[in-house]
């Protein structure tokens, strides 16, 4: 099914990187694009400024309730739309498979890990989560968190592990 998008359709990103992505596919010289600093709630002085307007939440079949509880509180218009699911990978394949390290993004990632793998042991292998929801799920699965990002000196994920990298071989 094709629609056709009219030029005034404002888009509300959570990030920069979101913006960036969404520059990419989609006509972007008349659009109005708005973004925040990385968090939903940076967004909500500017949909409160176009509150009269009806707005489509995308999201995950897997998503925090925090979004919509906090367009209701502000008695923003909105439809959620889950626009794709979320699927764990058959990893079956990687049962001999042994990894220095291991990266998460989601909490459904350490779910995927888990109903691949569940009599995962982490010995030394090291976990990497992005996000505190992430990083609460490793270690309510019993995961020794040893790099989190974002954080102040490291806001992406390969500067996290650059800097963990660069503390482990201190001295060596």
């Amino acid at each position: 099914m094709r629609v056709i998008v009219p030029d005034t359709l404002k888009y509300f990103c959570i990030s920069e990187a979101i913006a960036f992505y969404l520059q990419k596919y989609v006509q972007y010289r008349k659009r109005k694009i708005f973004v925040g600093k990385q968090k939903f709630i940076d967004l909500m002085d500017l949909i409160k400024k176009n509150k009269g307007e009806k707005f489509l939440l995308l999201c995950s079949d897997i998503h925090k309730d925090e979004i919509p509880e906090i367009l209701d509180e502000n008695k923003i218009d909105y439809t959620k739309a889950v626009i794709y699911k979320t699927v764990c990978s058959d990893l079956s394949d990687l049962s001999d498979v042994k990894y220095d390290m291991l990266v998460f993004f989601s909490p459904s990632g350490i779910k995927s890990l888990f109903q691949n793998f569940p009599d995962f042991k982490q010995n030394n292998t090291r976990i990497a989560t992005f996000g505190s929801t992430t990083a609460a799920a490793a270690i309510e699965a019993g995961l020794i968190l040893d790099i989190g990002a974002p954080m102040p000196n490291a806001p992406s994920m390969t500067m996290a592990i650059e800097n963990y990298i660069k503390e482990a071989n201190k001295g060596k």
